[in-house]
């Protein structure tokens, strides 16, 4: 519950502090004293955006804060979810710098608005005039019956299912346009692919068949220049072998005189073991070179293929030939796998069907279990409220479609007078008539949220008189299991609250400012004898003060 509120620079507020008690509270206030005011700073504490044109003094920052007792409420879960520290007694302040900057803070842990606004969504429900229209809402009436039949968890599971469900006929349709595109490139691509595959490409053998080519056109020049090399090697006589074998021989005979004559030895041994092997090389070669002018021509077609692959596909390297090999390969292949593709896809889509369909059906029953007792539970409290022959009918259809929440359709009817037809609730109900259905409702789902606050911004709007009196008392009982708020009009209401505040406006030389107070009795007295009977009270209004009071 909400146990302190304190709000500093914020529009006509200066700065006011009240504390607040559990039961039934009442709010009263002349039209533009500043309620809305309150409603909206208490707003800024579950999330909502901040309005920087608000702050009253914009050379000092708009703080305001709240201090709510959880202990019974279970949320410790929550807090480690949102990774908050947990206080029995928490506090969530928020701060507004005419900067542009918004701060928010639980338990002095800075928070985005996000996570402010899960937390709020536990703490307070801010029941205001506009939401009374909202009967008429199918995503409003949803959100009742799913409330009741404690269906939250089953509906986020449904949730998740359709948009499994949703992914995966988006990738059919994709895949249908994949296929269809496909199919148009496919005999282009298989072209491409069996021209690459015919080449028989290998990486290195473009450089291998560029270097045969080179050896067999100039195989005169290979010939004369490789036989002059080895005879300048092996020539006897005049040959560097034979020049290098005799001073070896030459050394051989005065090695062991000196070390130094050793290592020379050893050096031109090794200088005849190299020049030996070069040799041996320079004559391979010489023997490889032939003139071939069939292998020459296979070997110029061969790179004729290969270039003009290259120029076709504009690249440069066998290597990238060979990946634009593979992609086409890919591609081929989802043209000629397409039936399978499209088998799988198909068959994944019924099998989440039936699964998204099977926790549709467990929603339907979850929903259509608790319209009886809902409509019979509304029925005897619109009775209380002076609608004794007012009935309800919710029907929930189910459909084919799979929708947002779930495969039903809902409506809700109302019948306000006896042997009245039913219509659209909407455009059976009065102003009136839809406050106490709205309360009727609020009573029910308070009973099975169990939510600390609530805070009902004139929902007695449109009724008086003994109607009233009846959900005074229904407000009155709700408190008793839960804080209730109300912000009222109507003495009948404010005469049942366990504590009662006053909103009122005070001018200065400089500014108007909106100030709140808890009235003791005797204002109380006061307070509802000037609802009932203006500025000018008289004695028998507050005699009539009192009666409400009792």
């Amino acid at each position: 519950m909400l146990t302190n509120l304190s709000i500093k620079n914020y529009a006509l507020i200066e700065d006011i502090n009240i504390k607040l008690q559990e039961g039934f509270t009442i709010i009263t206030g002349e039209t533009g004293a500043g309620k809305s005011i309150m409603l909206g700073a208490m707003g800024l504490l579950l999330g909502n955006r901040a309005d920087y044109g608000s702050i009253r003094d914009v050379e000092q920052k708009c703080v305001i804060e709240g201090s709510f007792n959880i202990s019974n409420y279970r949320l410790k879960d929550f807090f480690i979810s949102q990774d908050l520290d947990y206080e029995e007694n928490t506090i969530i302040r928020r701060e507004i710098l005419a900067s542009g900057k918004s701060r928010a803070f639980v338990n002095d842990t800075p928070v985005k608005l996000t996570s402010l606004n899960k937390l709020g969504q536990y703490l307070i429900d801010i029941h205001s005039q506009h939401e009374t229209l909202s009967l008429g809402n199918n995503d409003y009436q949803f959100r009742v019956i799913d409330t009741i039949a404690n269906s939250e968890s089953l509906l986020l599971e449904y949730k998740s299912e359709l948009r499994a469900y949703k992914k995966l006929q988006k990738r059919l349709i994709e895949l249908k346009e994949e296929q269809a595109q496909a199919i148009k490139e496919y005999d282009y691509n298989l072209f491409l692919l069996n021209e690459l595959e015919e080449a028989r490409l290998v990486n290195g053998m473009q450089e291998e068949l560029e270097t045969r080519y080179e050896e067999l056109s100039n195989v005169e020049e290979l010939t004369e220049n490789l036989s002059s090399a080895l005879n300048l090697l092996e020539q006897e006589e005049i040959g560097s072998l034979d020049s290098l074998k005799q001073a070896r021989a030459s050394l051989a005979r005065i090695a062991s005189l000196s070390s130094t004559y050793e290592n020379l030895l050893q050096r031109i041994e090794s200088v005849i073991i190299e020049l030996d092997d070069l040799s041996s090389e320079v004559s391979d070669g010489l023997d490889r070179v032939e003139a071939n002018p069939e292998e020459l021509e296979a070997a110029n077609q061969k790179l004729q293929e290969i270039y003009n692959l290259q120029k076709k596909h504009s690249v440069g390297q066998i290597e990238e030939l060979l990946k634009i090999k593979e992609e086409l390969q890919e591609k081929v292949s989802v043209s000629e796998n397409a039936e399978n593709a499209l088998s799988e896809l198909e068959n994944a889509i019924v099998k989440q069907e039936t699964k998204l369909g099977s926790v549709a059906s467990q929603l339907h029953q979850k929903r259509n279990a608790i319209v009886p007792a809902f409509i019979k539970e509304a029925e005897n409290l619109l009775g209380d409220l002076g609608m004794p022959n007012a009935r309800l009918k919710i029907e929930l259809k189910k459909v084919s479609n799979f929708l947002a929440n779930g495969q039903d359709d809902l409506s809700w009817y109302l019948a306000a007078n006896k042997g009245g037809d039913f219509k659209e609730i909407r455009k059976a109900a009065s102003g009136g008539e839809l406050s106490r259905i709205m309360l009727a409702v609020k009573s029910i789902l308070a009973a099975q949220s169990k939510l600390p606050t609530i805070i009902f911004d004139e929902i007695d709007t449109g009724v008086s008189g003994d109607i009233a009196q009846k959900m005074a008392g229904i407000l009155k009982r709700m408190g008793n299991a839960m804080q209730v708020i109300a912000i009222t009009h109507l003495p009948q209401i404010a005469g049942k609250g366990n504590s009662h505040f006053k909103i009122f406006k005070e001018d200065s030389e400089n500014a108007t400012t909106t100030k709140i107070e808890e009235l003791s009795d005797k204002q109380r007295v006061e307070e509802l004898a000037m609802m009932l009977g203006g500025k000018n009270i008289g004695e028998s209004a507050r005699a009539h003060a009192r009666a409400l009071l009792d």
